[in-house]
């Protein structure tokens, strides 16, 4: 059992690694690509494009885990005790307030696809 947590720690930190270096060339390559012929700035090594990477996640993303930090999954356990709660009458109110809002109760097809 024990080893098993090693073996995968081992393969969590590889992965981490590994996605980190190939972020830093991806951010370096980009930079040096469109930076200095677009705003005249100058090329970045290796090390400041993973610089840059690392202080734009944690200005713009975040480290979270599970979507925010776990409280994607509230949210939508929230509102499943919401729906089923509400009467068929507030059900048919609350998906007439939502048709067309990104993608929301898209209307039926008249006639079916084959």
């Amino acid at each position: 059992m024990n080893g098993f947590r090693v073996f995968k720690a081992l393969k969590i930190l590889t992965f981490v690694v590994a996605a980190t270096v190939v972020f830093g060339f991806v951010v370096q390559h980009l930079w040096n690509w469109l930076m200095p012929e677009l705003f005249g700035l100058p090329l970045i090594t290796f090390w400041k494009a993973l610089g840059l990477f690392l202080l734009s996640k944690i200005l713009f993303g975040g480290f979270h885990r599970g979507g925010h930090g776990g409280r994607g999954r509230e949210w939508k356990m929230g509102m499943k005790a919401r729906w089923e709660g509400m009467s068929p009458e507030e059900r048919e109110k609350f998906m007439a307030g939502m048709k067309g809002r990104r993608g929301w109760c898209r209307p039926e097809r008249a006639e079916p696809v084959s």
